[in-house]
């Protein structure tokens, strides 16, 4: 996914530059002025984002050198220095908010993903991801996701089928009308799954064959009868209405996963800091 990542930093690059670029550091920094920078958290936080973080700078110069002091994934406490980045001043100062603002907000996402996890650990349960990105930052937020401990659903459209309510609105409203047209005409090695909204939908989609069955929206006690339904036959995921305190009770009513939009659409963003250390 590196075209999507380098896409990405061009684009948060030019829209901050635009044509004049920097501005302030021209006015200010000389052209050979060398300098040091660290990256600090400001909380306590599990990283990510820490390569693409790297990467911005070297974009706007590949000169400047960037030394990771952690990982993706790890938990860092409050003041901790995360990395150390050298080189021209100028490029220090014009990368700064762009780099910032991805490792801030992928680090949220790690975070969440961190807290999330932790409730229900020691259980079957896996708390999956969404396609509910900011445009363009898909392939980051997955990878976030996964750096704080939670998992990936599908990355796209193109990798895996699943039936949604409008989907079945498209064709009649027969959710076995949807499964057979799925099982028809997708690629067969591509796993189906459907969403359901209540009990009847889940027998059909039972019948039907499906592969996996999302269970949208419901309460506890629809979940409970769900399972009773099933009864192992195929995976289910719930959606729709998810907080970390409903998790536990999810995990012992024995759901397989849990879709969670939250961990890319509200995830906040995280307090790192550049701050410069060494100038001339």
């Amino acid at each position: 996914m590196d075209v999507f990542l380098d896409r990405l930093i061009s684009l948060a690059l030019e829209e901050d530059l635009g044509a004049a670029g920097d501005i302030t550091t021209e006015a200010l920094v000389p052209v050979d002025a060398q300098g040091t920078a660290e990256l600090i958290a400001k909380e306590q936080l599990v990283l990510a984002g820490l390569d693409t973080f790297a990467r911005v700078f070297q974009r706007v110069d590949p000169d400047v050198h960037v030394e990771l002091l952690a990982r993706d994934g790890q938990e860092v406490q409050s003041k901790a220095m995360v990395a150390r980045v050298r080189g021209r001043m100028r490029a220090l100062l014009t990368a700064e908010r762009t780099a910032l603002n991805i490792v801030q907000r992928t680090s949220g996402m790690a975070t969440m993903a961190h807290q999330v996890m932790a409730v229900v650990r020691g259980t079957k349960l896996r708390i999956l991801d969404t396609r509910k990105t900011a445009p363009g930052m898909r392939s980051l937020s997955k990878q976030a996701v996964k750096a704080g401990g939670a998992f990936n659903h599908r990355f796209g459209l193109f990798d895996g089928v699943l039936i949604k309510d409008n989907h079945i609105a498209a064709v009649g409203g027969s959710v076995r009308e949807a499964l057979r047209r799925a099982r028809t005409n997708a690629p067969q090695l591509v796993k189906v799954e459907i969403e359901v909204t209540n009990l009847e939908q889940l027998a059909e989609a039972l019948e039907e064959g499906a592969d996996v069955v999302m269970l949208d929206n419901m309460d506890d006690e629809q979940i409970r009868r769900a399972v009773e339904l099933t009864a192992g036959r195929i995976p289910l995921e719930v959606s729709g209405g998810i907080t970390l305190e409903r998790l536990p009770r999810l995990a012992k009513l024995g759901v397989d996963f849990v879709s969670m939009g939250a961990l890319t659409h509200s995830a906040r963003a995280m307090d790192l800091s550049l701050e410069i250390v060494q100038g001339q």
